[in-house]
């Protein structure tokens, strides 16, 4: 059997190979950063756009971690004093650092810990370091959200909801 005497890349191949050329960011866990703008070797009219943004330097910008660095951590030996014997409401976010969706919540908990500022006090607890405070409270899946006032647990919400969904549900406890 005879080769083909040209063989064409695949539209696939076409399209990676173009990515890196036309300056598109670079994915670098929730934070983007553009690439140096390269040669782009086709302009057609759905990538045109694209290079143009670049080229002009609005690239896409996602500070998510920031947003969620305002939230302070609470551990097996901080448990006790910050949240069990604290004096007003605690919100806990239980996560972990492999977990998709707690990665997605943790701009929204350090959203509420700024707008709840005077009302809540807002903890996020790695379920990796101190497992036995999340076996002890039922935490099976993550991101799962706590509230609590003095000492006793008042209501959970578990996975990525909406603001809307915890700010009802901050709002119905305070």
């Amino acid at each position: 059997m005879a080769l083909p005497a040209e063989i064409t890349p695949s539209p696939a191949a076409v399209s990676l190979s173009v990515r890196g050329r036309v300056g598109l960011p670079r994915f670098s866990g929730l934070k983007i950063q553009q690439q140096p703008l390269g040669l782009a070797l086709f302009n057609s009219k759905r990538n045109s756009s694209v290079s143009r943004r670049a080229s002009e330097g609005r690239g896409i910008a996602c500070e998510a971690q920031d947003a969620a660095l305002d939230v302070p951590n609470v551990t097996d030996a901080t448990w006790q004093s910050l949240v069990l014997k604290a004096d007003g409401p605690v919100l806990v976010e239980f996560w972990a650092p492999w977990c998709g969706p707690c990665r997605m919540i943790h701009p929204v908990i350090g959203e509420l810990a700024k707008q709840y500022t005077e009302k809540l006090t807002c903890f996020k607890l790695n379920t990796d370091e101190s497992p036995s405070i999340a076996s002890q409270y039922g935490v099976r899946s993550i991101p799962t959200i706590m509230i609590f006032n003095k000492g006793e647990k008042k209501d959970a919400v578990i996975g990525a909801v909406p603001k809307t969904s915890l700010e009802n549900t901050i709002e119905k406890l305070l």
